[in-house]
């Protein structure tokens, strides 16, 4: 129920819609019968936010305990925020419209660093103070969520619990607790000290850190009998899980715009570059009757014509074509179109093309990652040249007449002759199109390369290595532009100031709490947005704490350095990292997981269970 004030305003801005709610399947509730009012935060605009699973999967969990109630809260956009803080709105929930200052935690999923300013720009818009240390009553808790939880420490000062691992664990486990000290009026920190014995709860006020004189970490101090180390919360079986049988169906169009059903989480490769694929190991596996009884429900809930199947690489479930097939059964009947994104250069087999003939006909995206062999080995993806203009081969010969292509810049040990090999890669694509056969007559090929710069993250092996600096890839860009002739050939590049920050704020540390508030006070905010960003801002705030940022970047790690989430365990051994970093200098492989197992020792986090082979 929106107050009269909000309604007032929504005819002044573009998509009103964002802020109106009432959406088919959102939950409402009686306040009457709740104990515990959950706002769940996304800190971007409403379509990405409502495009996001791990929101669907929480949202939907929560409202199914009957003494808690979860609301969804977007960032709103400028036009918006000008007019509630002109007639003094504050951020409210979209399925009562009471404002979220009232609700008793107020959680923010994290999926990528360069939200960090809309948190707390979301929480100024609440009335909600910034700092942990300056909300002493237990209401509100604010917790955060997501990928970028892994590292926690730039946003520390700001946050009461960070969620480590699969929030549908431990979520329920908070608000359960919460829902006690509520009722036994306990204290803010009493709560913090029960939850803190939570597997995948992290209490960052319970950790303190000093500094040797290089700015390095010299030691951790434990508080409040807090555990050591904190170990991320994982789901072990994904068929008896809890997965939501309806998601919001939202009034305008979002980014993913359809039913989404995660079939498997987790990932069976080593890419050394790729942060999701340790976080989410071990691999799980839904079974294809979980997936297409979920799915069905979904499709018969929402209304939506397309279903997208969900996971690191769709490509690599163990049942993969037996389960299209019995999705086929019943989507084409049905006239849904099946969406299979993430696919696999080495795994795209005659099998598989003849599928996806019945499905889709969208252009196929591809990650080769490095235009040299030598360099894909460095960053272990495990595919081959042959390999990729085979796919792609495959791919012409079966009637599709677009190719994109991922690709990296600033990857460890990278040369001018790997940046020439991206350029020689895509016009050897271009000529397989004209090679092969039964291409589409009369058509013409268009091979998009799209070039992202490398950013270290933390939890891989290349969590040691420096970033390559803005000026060193923009030269990188330009000899590629230089060494691409052929006109069927796209190129596009991610923004080299954008890659710094988010380089600083991936692998940094509580020193940039300061930075970040300083940088959210200057203006900054919807830092992910090219237009908006604002990297001049952004360096004052760094002058100003008297913080640099190249600390973070350019400075190599020696493995005896403490790291700022060493307390935290995503079930991955420092060790094992380790080892691949050295292996990548000396651009040695690792197979994957069900080739051979490399000893990551995340299959202790599921009982010693997991995908590899001994």
């Amino acid at each position: 129920m929106l107050k009269k004030e909000v309604e007032k305003i929504l005819q002044y801005v573009q998509k009103p819609a964002r802020y109106a709610g009432g959406e088919l399947n959102s939950v409402v509730k009686n306040k009457e019968d709740i104990d515990v009012r959950f706002a769940f935060c996304f800190p971007d605009l409403y379509e990405i936010g409502m495009s996001h699973l791990g929101m669907k999967i929480l949202y939907s969990l929560i409202n199914s305990l009957d003494y808690a109630w979860c609301e969804r809260v977007f960032a709103p956009d400028s036009d918006m925020e000008e007019l509630m803080r002109k007639n003094n709105i504050g951020l409210y929930g979209l399925e009562s419209g009471d404002y979220i200052a009232d609700f008793d935690i107020i959680g923010f999923t994290l999926m990528y660093e360069m939200a960090y300013t809309n948190v707390l720009n979301m929480l100024d818009m609440s009335g909600i103070p910034l700092r942990s240390c300056d909300r002493n009553e237990l209401t509100p808790i604010v917790c955060v969520g997501g990928a970028c939880t892994c590292n926690t420490e730039p946003i520390a000062d700001f946050v009461d619990i960070a969620f480590l691992g699969d929030g549908e664990e431990s979520v329920p486990e908070v608000c359960k607790l919460f829902r006690q000290c509520k009722k036994e009026g306990v204290s803010k920190l009493e709560f913090l000290k029960r939850a803190s014995k939570i597997t995948g709860v992290y209490v960052p006020s319970f950790y303190e850190f000093s500094y040797n004189d290089d700015g390095t970490i010299k030691e951790k101090k434990v508080l409040n009998n807090a555990p050591e180390t904190i170990k991320k919360s994982i789901v072990k079986d994904m068929d008896s899980c809890f997965y939501p049988d309806n998601f919001v169906v939202p009034y305008i169009d979002i980014v993913h715009d359809r039913a989404v059903e995660e079939i498997f989480r987790g990932c069976i490769r080593g890419c050394r570059f790729c942060q999701a694929c340790f976080l989410y190991r071990p691999i799980r596996e839904k079974s294809v009757e979980t997936i297409n009884e979920q799915s069905k429900k979904l499709i018969e809930s929402t209304g939506y014509d397309e279903l997208s199947l969900c996971s690191l690489s769709t490509s690599d479930h163990s049942r993969v074509n037996e389960m299209l097939s019995s999705l086929i059964d019943w989507t084409i009947d049905k006239k849904i179109n099946l969406s299979l994104p993430s696919l696999r250069v080495d795994n795209f087999s005659d099998e598989l093309v003849e599928k996806l003939n019945k499905v889709r006909r969208a252009g196929l995206t591809f990650a080769a990652e490095a235009g040299t062999q030598r360099l894909r080995d460095v960053i272990n993806k495990n595919i081959t040249e042959e390999e990729i203009l085979n796919t792609c081969a495959k791919a012409f010969n079966n009637g599709w007449t677009s190719v994109k292509l991922y690709f990296m810049m600033g990857l460890p040990t990278e040369t001018m002759e790997d940046i020439e090999g991206i350029a020689m890669l895509a016009q050897k694509v271009v000529g397989e199109f004209h090679k092969a056969e039964n291409r589409k007559k009369n058509a013409g090929v268009t091979v998009s390369v799209s070039c992202a710069s490398f950013i270290p993250k933390p939890f891989t092996p290349f969590q040691w290595e420096p970033e390559d600096s803005m000026e060193s890839l923009e030269k990188k860009q330009k000899h590629l532009l230089q060494s691409c002739n052929s006109k069927k050939v796209k190129i596009s590049f991610h923004q080299t100031p954008t890659s710094l920050l988010e380089g600083v704020l991936a692998r940094g540390d509580r020193k940039l709490c300061n930075v970040i508030e300083d940088a959210f006070k200057l203006g900054c905010k919807f830092d992910s947005w090219d237009d908006k960003f604002r990297f001049d801002l952004w360096m004052q705030a760094f002058e100003k704490n008297g913080v640099d940022p190249n600390f973070y970047t350019k400075r190599k790690r020696d493995f005896s350095e403490i790291l700022p989430w060493d307390h935290l365990d995503y079930g991955v051994s420092r060790k094992f990292l380790e080892r691949e970093n050295v292996k990548a200098h000396l651009a040695q492989i690792t197979p994957h997981c069900r080739i051979q197992c490399a000893g990551c020792g995340a299959n202790k986090l599921n009982g010693g269970n997991c995908d590899a082979r001994q």
